[in-house]
């Protein structure tokens, strides 16, 4: 495992009915980390005090080893960041990208950009407003790439994208890191899409990381269990999470160290990352 390269302890930022609440997480250099919750979890106002577009109120941020402001302005040419929605005026064409944001980076590889337009089949003369979603995605994936990142960070990549597109992105994300000396930061409610290419997971709920970790080593903690009307005991009710009934049953999420509680009556299934955020959420349990 490499070096961290974004390293979040106990950032804490109030507003008048939202907190941010002791979060904390790190991401090394080589993997994928997704990062994910439902609207309004706290995931855009903490990718705000990373690239520190907000000021928090206490708690430390660690950016490619720089701590302070000055610090991590120093090293904001190593970052790559790519936004959901659109970025460009609508007048411009993906050449003109180059012309405009490259003076902003001193890094920025005007012949790498190029290339990429070429590599991503992004359409260059067609106007920003004309281009699909995906080619939008893509153009500012090649201008993130284009000064040379080693942290990508991106919010919402796949939103509004087709399967072949999403499954183009996963593509492109893992030939970034393939070097073992970068990584991505990637914020998105696509999960099945995230499980297939993230190597860790962070979970915010209400604020708070409700786990935070390898992917395997999560879904191994748990697994999915069912049962009939008759099999819910008042032991399983009180620690099942995410408790879901008919008429039929119930299923739920439920510790792999607890195993041995439960009545040989229980099916036990392997959980996926999708199922698990909705039984947390449902059950608003932290288990970091």
């Amino acid at each position: 495992m490499g070096a961290d390269l974004l390293t979040v302890t106990n950032l804490n930022k109030q507003y008048a009915e939202f907190q941010l609440a002791d979060v904390s997480f790190q991401l090394p250099a080589g993997y994928i980390m997704g990062f994910i919750g439902p609207n309004g979890a706290g995931k855009t106002t903490t990718i705000k005090a990373i690239l520190d577009m907000i000021r928090p109120d206490t708690g430390q941020i660690e950016l490619l080893g720089q701590t302070t402001l000055q610090g991590r302005e120093s090293v904001r040419d190593q970052i790559g960041i790519v936004l959901d929605g659109p970025v460009y005026p609508d007048s411009w064409r993906a050449e003109t990208v180059s012309r405009y944001v490259g003076p902003f980076f001193p890094s920025w590889d005007p012949d790498k950009f190029k290339k990429l337009l070429q590599d991503f089949a992004i359409p260059t003369k067609p106007k920003y407003r004309d281009l699909s979603t995906g080619a939008k995605i893509k153009l500012q994936l090649a201008a993130a790439f284009a000064h040379h990142p080693r942290l990508l960070i991106l919010d919402e990549p796949t939103s509004g994208l087709d399967p072949i597109a999403r499954d183009e992105l996963i593509g492109i994300l893992q030939d970034f890191i393939s070097d073992g000396q970068r990584s991505v930061l990637i914020s998105t409610h696509d999960v099945l899409e995230l499980a297939k290419v993230a190597d860790y997971v962070t979970y915010l709920l209400a604020g708070k990381v409700t786990f935070t970790g390898s992917l395997d080593e999560l879904l191994d903690r748990y697994v999915m269990i069912k049962g009939g009307p008759n099999d819910l005991t008042p032991a399983i009710q009180a620690n099942i999470i995410g408790l879901q009934r008919s008429v039929v049953g119930f299923a739920g999420i439920w510790p792999t160290d607890q195993i041995a509680t439960l009545p040989a009556s229980i099916v036990q299934e392997p959980v996926d990352l999708e199922s698990l955020m909705i039984a947390f959420g449902k059950g608003g349990r932290p288990h970091a």
